[in-house]
């Protein structure tokens, strides 16, 4: 009995010509199976995705014959949705930002970018970050100190010195140079400006820390007796928690 058609291998480059596929398509995002329409996936001609199902597809098969498309399955069908119904997602929108970004498709895009949580971030958050000097240096410069700091021991801590001012600045250095430690060890942050202020910061780092997978919470930084200046007003100490 003769076979009318091979079994696709797991992992098979699809190199022919899509215009005689069915017009019915079976997806593989990541382990999440999805079944749409060639019209549906082809819907924005300039995406990526569109330019996953055109001409000839640089797509491979898992062992069931479907499109296999290695990202997040989890936040496709949000992509899926906005291309059958032009409904924007309201749930997981930092994900499916990421998503809509890879796929480039750019109307979901620029109405993700209007939402609060991408506006917020991108507009608001990032824009003031980028007006304080060196500050994804120096998130990583205090990782490395929490690191080196954390030989047998739950906790490392870091301090750090943020002014917001020129002037602030000059103070920070008088007081740094009255402290009894190593000040490489010291992690500087600003002067900037922008509106926000060092509470606004300090939330920042936080929150950018915390992003690396970090636990990690910060207080004042209260300095030995003698010391010239009210060491808080500069000083913090972020404590690392490992265990």
């Amino acid at each position: 009995m003769s076979i009318s058609s091979e079994h696709k291998p797991l992992g098979k480059q699809v190199t022919g010509s899509l215009h005689m596929l069915s017009p019915i398509v079976e997806l593989n995002v990541g382990g999440e199976m999805y079944t749409t329409t060639l019209s549906t996936l082809k819907k924005h001609p300039g995406s990526k995705l569109a330019e996953m199902f055109t001409g000839q597809p640089k797509l491979r098969t898992d062992s069931e014959g479907r499109f296999f498309i290695d990202r997040p399955g989890t936040y496709f069908k949000y992509i899926l949705e906005y291309l059958r119904s032009n409904q924007v997602p309201t749930q997981c929108i930092q994900d499916v930002y990421k998503e809509a970004l890879f796929y480039d498709i750019e109307p979901l895009i620029k109405q993700l970018e209007d939402s609060p949580q991408i506006f917020g971030e991108l507009v608001a958050r990032r824009q003031f970050l980028a007006r304080v000097p060196n500050y994804s240096e120096n998130i990583e410069l205090m990782i490395r100190i929490a690191r080196a700091e954390a030989v047998a021991s739950r906790q490392s801590s870091v301090i750090v010195c943020v002014v917001r001012t020129e002037e602030d600045a000059a103070r920070c250095q008088d007081a740094l140079n009255s402290l009894d430690m190593d000040k490489k060890s010291v992690v500087k942050f600003g002067p900037w400006k922008a509106v926000p202020s060092i509470s606004d910061l300090l939330d920042c780092i936080q929150m950018d820390v915390e992003a690396k997978g970090y636990k990690i919470s910060f207080q004042p930084h209260v300095a030995d007796k003698g010391f010239r200046f009210k060491s808080h007003d500069f000083f913090y100490k972020f404590l690392f928690t490992w265990w």
